[in-house]
């Protein structure tokens, strides 16, 4: 990639091509219990962790090593489901964050803007997905999300989200983001981070099991961030992945790193 290159979306990156692999935030926490994630998508029992399992970093899988990766990551935890999935390709539209841990990839997620290039929801979903353009809403998507159970915990959960929510919130202006998941993991997202149903279950080809369609409006997860971002102090009985969020502060630090290229 050449200098004074396009940044995804849109935004000028101000810095050499190596900066796109830099960590966006390595995150090292005081707490060392957490609650990781159960394999059918719910709640686990609380574990105890050592610091060094504690430590991960979000970067942008930028690169053909970083994307392949994530794509494999992604590929082993579909198929422990039974669910057949393509690889990961590169799209000026999307971007692939990763968390690490100890230089092993535990959890990716995709975000993907309506940027004209139409969605991957569009296959499925291109009806309620259209009527929500209609209604002058501008829609991006979640895709491609998976985390090694054994690793990840609701801090990597949580953080992938929020980075992906900075990229489509803050950075563009986004007012809503849907999701496509089966409907034995739809009430995690319900639950867990305020998702509602939109539309029937249908087949996803693209996984070859059934799916549905979620939608969350991102003016529900400003409020919950300002909430409870930063707060897992007072997460204890909370059916919730909002405090696991960054605090408001670290957000905007977050942000404008990535706008300044710091």
């Amino acid at each position: 990639m050449a200098e004074n290159s396009r940044f995804p979306f849109g935004h000028n990156w101000k810095k050499g091509p190596d900066e796109w692999d830099k960590t966006i935030i390595a995150v090292s926490p005081y707490v060392l219990k957490d609650l990781v994630l159960a394999p059918e998508g719910g709640p686990g029992e609380p574990e105890q962790s050592t610091v060094e399992q504690q430590n991960f970093k979000i970067r942008l899988a930028h690169s053909d090593e970083r994307v392949n990766h994530a794509s494999l990551l992604v590929q082993r935890m579909y198929s422990k489901k039974g669910y057949g999935v393509p690889g990961m390709k590169k799209m000026p539209d999307r971007i692939t964050l990763m968390a690490s841990q100890n230089d092993i990839v535990v959890g990716t997620i995709t975000l993907g803007i309506d940027s004209g290039n139409g969605l991957l929801a569009d296959e499925n979903y291109k009806a309620e997905v259209d009527k929500l353009r209609a209604d002058n809403r501008r829609v991006c998507e979640l895709t491609k999300f998976a985390v090694d159970q054994a690793r990840g915990s609701k801090r990597v959960l949580a953080a992938l989200f929020h980075i992906a929510y900075i990229y489509g919130r803050v950075l563009q202006r986004q007012t809503d983001v849907v999701i496509e998941v089966t409907p034995k993991h739809a009430p995690f997202y319900r639950r867990m981070l305020g998702f509602e149903q939109m539309g029937e279950e249908r087949l996803n080809s693209r996984v070859n099991t059934m799916g549905v369609l979620l939608r969350l409006e991102i003016g529900y997860v400003d409020q919950q961030i300002e909430r409870w971002g930063g707060k897992t102090e007072q997460a204890h009985g909370t059916r919730s992945l909002y405090p696991y969020f960054f605090s408001k502060a670290d957000e905007a630090g977050i942000a404008q790193r990535l706008l300044s290229g710091d």
